[in-house]
């Protein structure tokens, strides 16, 4: 099996990478190739991969910068998704999509359902709606995939700036009012290279539809904190006391969902994933950032 995967050195396609068996070949397609945001280019770029299944993981991710460039955000989360449902369309090729809990508001008291109405708060959250809405109208052949605080060994995200941090300060100040569910991208990759196999195996059209994809448990990003530097000790780092603070403490220009848990049980009834406790995850991404000595 062939997968295009839309995006170059991210998150999760250096975790398709590295995870995908041998009889998987792992397309990464990004700048200058690619350009997500140039429909020529989307088209011509996945017309010559000669691909059996498209991943589209490129997306504008600068959260706070959205709100000044959202014109940017939506031309890359909202038409270049529609470009690729329309070249995974012209090829037949099922296209699984990346989205985010940043189409919901965050208010609701419990964790969000796929049938949960969206509403952003956002520029960033308006993209990445936009870009569902694009793809569901364009391309039966879909499966949309909601997750949220992706951390792993590759690239920037929270795990790496914490134990960062921590290497010069015995206490940071982390927001404690914001819960949500961490999730490691191997495990995403993971899933991904399930659900892709099962959508070239079975035309079940249950199996193509939005879907909420985050690890096992939840936790505030003060709770996070804690664990990663509780971790990072155990291998031998310097004790970091966490700080706990508001939202409010910690003003951004982009709204931050206060709650940004998803339900995973559609996933789950669905393809029969599961993806394991955000623990066991982040346990196995501190071990390879901070190798013993």
């Amino acid at each position: 099996m062939r997968i295009a995967v839309t995006g170059l050195t991210g998150q999760v396609v250096s975790a398709l990478i590295e995870r995908a068996p041998r009889e998987v070949e792992i397309i990464a397609l990004g700048r200058p190739q690619l350009d997500i945001s140039v429909r020529e280019a989307v088209l011509a770029t996945l017309r010559a991969a000669r691909c059996d299944v498209i991943v589209n993981a490129a997306a504008y991710t600068a959260v706070d910068k959205a709100e000044s460039e959202a014109e940017v955000a939506m031309r890359v989360n909202g038409e270049g998704a529609g470009f690729v449902a329309e070249i995974a369309a012209e090829l037949g090729a099922p296209l699984l999509h990346l989205s985010t809990d940043y189409v919901f508001d965050g208010a609701l008291d419990r964790p969000y359902r796929e049938d949960d109405p969206p509403k952003p708060t956002g520029a960033y959250g308006r993209s990445k709606l936009a870009g569902e809405q694009k793809i569901a109208a364009i391309h039966l052949n879909h499966v949309i995939l909601r997750t949220a605080w992706v951390y792993s060994p590759f690239g920037t995200n929270f795990v790496k700036t914490m134990l960062r941090i921590g290497e010069t300060r015995g206490e940071i100040g982390v927001v404690a009012d914001q819960i949500g569910n961490p999730t490691s991208a191997l495990d995403i990759a993971d899933a991904l290279l399930a659900i892709a196999a099962r959508l070239r195996a079975d035309r079940d059209a249950s199996l193509r539809a939005i879907f909420h994809m985050t690890g096992g448990g939840e936790a505030t990003w003060a709770d996070f904190a804690e664990a990663i530097f509780k971790r990072a000790e155990e291998r031998g780092r310097a004790s970091v006391r966490v700080k706990r603070i508001t939202t409010a403490d910690y003003p951004t220009p982009a709204r931050r969902p206060a709650n940004s848990r998803l339900n995973n049980s559609k996933l789950f009834e669905t393809y029969g994933l599961r993806l394991p406790d955000w623990h066991t995850s982040l346990s196995v991404c501190v071990d390879r950032l901070i190798p013993r000595n």
